[in-house]
Order: structure tokens, then sequence, then C-alpha cells
């Protein structure tokens, strides 16, 4: 019997200021709390309100046979709790309903697995707490930033609680094999979930495309691709950010209908079914192994780490970012500690980004850079600034 996973990444950054080099040691915040609530009032608007409202119904309305898991950042949490506290009682209004599942995630959606194991390991026990206090729930399900893995992951994430991780059903490493089973990490330490990234970004990136040849997307259609798995998959794992749902895929291409569309359609399928990605792993054996000794992502055709740090200016940086941690944390300063982590947060490396890449368009909502370089110029900028508060407070503490 194949089960459909939905799983959602939500998540938006904490975005900077122009901070131009007149501004460094004039003592000025370092985050635009104007354009982030600008950003965060369209997303709300146009997807966050309108599909929260959708699931809650899709699981009332089909006798809680929908379930999804949702994979919630720190840094948006804390955004809608200044904001939009509204947003954040109707994800436990539907977290209680027992068809939610959270994911755990880096509190920052950090590079940290990449750059600092100890940084990792914090932000991932900080995002457990704040998601175990709102929501009432401890994640055992792991979604790193961008969907990374990597084989070492597995000898961190099960002494932290996690059973299994979600990542990316890459060709390369699959060869042969099918996204649609779960496999075993390495050494079986760890539970794979493998996103089929063909039929996710059919939903997120060519569903109002009219020069794809399969455009429309009927809900029907939909699951007739699926009902094809039947026999030849266990698990259909369709990841995706949930702005797929009224901000990239706006509410007059009929994606909302097809969300509530699909639901039905699936369900009237024989032997499907909807789980939750823990569920899955309980349900289901493991049909093999899955290694990457490199680190892999969901993002572009590369499904490498290049969109984040594929540049010079990308890498240099965070180099010098993550070069500040031991200063940094040695100042035991909390307001500076938790600047440095903010800046973690990928977009910013991301938006430095000078390659073509797949998904380029859909982040260009996002992105409040008029070019990567005046992105870099301005990350820069305010690492300098840190640097000077950093000899402010040695020389202070020696005094």
């Amino acid at each position: 019997m194949p089960s459909v996973c939905f799983y959602f990444k939500v998540h938006q950054p904490f975005r900077l200021r122009n901070f131009n080099i007149f501004d460094i040691g004039k003592n000025i915040d370092y985050f635009d709390n104007e354009k982030n609530k600008f950003y965060l009032d369209r997303i709300v608007k146009k997807c966050y309100l309108p599909t929260l409202n959708i699931i809650e119904e899709l699981i009332k309305e089909t006798n809680y046979r929908f379930k999804i898991s949702l994979g919630i950042t720190g840094t948006l949490i804390e955004q809608l709790s200044l904001w939009y506290p509204e947003v954040i009682e109707k994800l436990k209004k539907i977290v209680s309903t027992g068809n939610v599942e959270l994911t755990g995630e880096t509190y920052y959606h950090s590079l940290s697995s990449i750059y600092s194991k100890k940084e990792f390991e914090i932000q991932i026990k900080k995002h457990k707490k704040l998601i175990n206090g709102l929501f009432k729930q401890e994640p055992v399900i792991f979604s790193n930033t961008e969907l990374i893995y990597f084989d070492e992951l597995e000898n961190i994430l099960p002494e932290l609680g996690f059973k299994g991780i979600i990542t990316e059903g890459v060709d390369r490493i699959l060869e042969w094999r099918s996204p649609n089973f779960i496999y075993s990490s390495l050494n079986n330490k760890l539970k794979i979930l493998l996103r089929n990234y063909r039929l996710s970004d059919d939903i997120s990136f060519r569903f109002s495309s009219k020069e794809w040849i399969e455009w429309p997307l009927t809900a029907e259609k939909f699951s007739y691709w699926l009902e094809q798995f039947n026999g030849n998959g266990e698990v259909i794992n369709l990841f995706m950010d949930f702005e797929t749902f009224g901000e990239h895929q706006w509410v007059e291409t009929g994606i909302f209908e097809f969300l509530i569309n699909l639901v039905f359609e699936i369900l009237k399928i024989k032997d499907f079914n909807f789980l939750t990605l823990s569920e899955a792993i309980k349900t289901y054996p493991t049909r093999g192994i899955f290694s990457s000794p490199y680190p892999i992502t969901w993002a572009d055709t590369e499904r490498d780490l290049t969109a984040w740090i594929g540049n010079e200016m990308q890498k240099d940086a965070i180099e010098r970012l993550y070069g500040l941690e031991n200063k940094i944390k040695s100042l035991d300063n909390k307001d500076m500690i938790e600047i440095w982590r903010k800046l973690q947060t990928a977009d910013h490396f991301y938006y430095m980004c000078t390659k073509w890449f797949a998904d380029g368009d859909v982040h260009k909502y996002f992105n409040p850079y008029e070019n990567p370089y005046v992105a870099y110029l301005n990350f820069r900028n305010i690492l300098e600034d840190i640097y000077l508060k950093i000899k402010f407070e040695y020389k202070k503490s020696k005094v």
C-alpha cells in the first residue's frame, strides 16, 4: 500500500538592512525589521493563513486521513511571534489534531552542519526546545537546511534523539534505484526518506508554466502518475517550500483548488494513504543503503552546495563568519552571539550566488538585493563592524 508523505519547509530569514561603509562603527542595527515585516505581511496574506486554513479543513473533511509534516525554522517563528501571533495559534491548532508532524531543524536555517559541529548541535537543541515548548512535540525526523545530507550526520543526529532524516533523491547516488522507498544510512543508524524531486517540482516549479508539456496540471492527472507507483514504491515523498501555495504559485493559477482536489483524488486510489514522516519509517522497512560522503542538497540541477558557497564571495563571507565563532563565544555576550547566529542563515549567502540555477526565478520574490555583489559588500560591511565590536569588547574586558 503506497503512502504519500507531504513535507513543507516553512522559513523566512531576518533580512539585513542596507549597511554601507560609512555605517561601520556607528552602532547601527544590522537587521531591517521594516523589510522583514513587509515580506511577512505579503506571505502571511497570500500563503500562510489561506494554506493553513485549507489544511485544517482537509484534515476534518477527510475524517483525519490527510496528514502532513512541516519544518518551521526558529527565525520564522520569532518573526511570527512579533507580528503574526495568530499564525502561531493556527499552527498550534492544526498540530493538536495529531495529523501534523513537526521536523527538527537548525534553528537559524544555517550551514553549521558543514562548518561547525558544535554550533550545529546547539542550534538543533535550541530548535527542539522551541518546538516542544510551543507545540508540545518532540521531533524525531530531522530536516537539515536545504535538505543537506552526508554520511557523517548519522554519527550526530541519533545522539540528539532523531530516528530519521529527509534529503534529496539524487539520481547519481540512487543509480537504478527508486526514491520511493525508505533507505538506511551507511551504518544503519538513521532511516532516510528521499524526496521525489520530479513529482515535487511538477507542483512547486512547473505548475503554472504554460510552456510545460504537461500544462495544465490537474489533480486527476497527478494522482494518475502517483498510481503508477503502486507495486513499485512504498513512500512517495512530496517535499517543497510552503510558499509554493499562494506565493510561488499565485492563487490565480488555481494552486489552492489543485491541492484540495489532489488530496481527495489520492484517497480515491485503492490502497493509498497519507502518512507523516515518522509514521512512514515505522510502517515500511528499509530497502538498502543511501550513502554520500559529500554534502548533497535539493538545490538546482547539481544537488550540491554551490548555490551557497559556489563562488569566492560566498566562500569568503561564510568562512570569515564561522572564523569568528571562538572569539564571539568567548566574549559571553548574548546579544553578539545572537547576531552572529542570525548572520549564519543560508539565505544571506544564497543572495550572493552568481550561477544560473533552475529555481532562481522562485527566489527572486524574496531577494532584497540588486545583484549578488551588493549582497556580498553589504555582508562584508557588517562583518567589519562586528570585528570592531569584538576589539572593543576585548579591550573593555582587560580594563
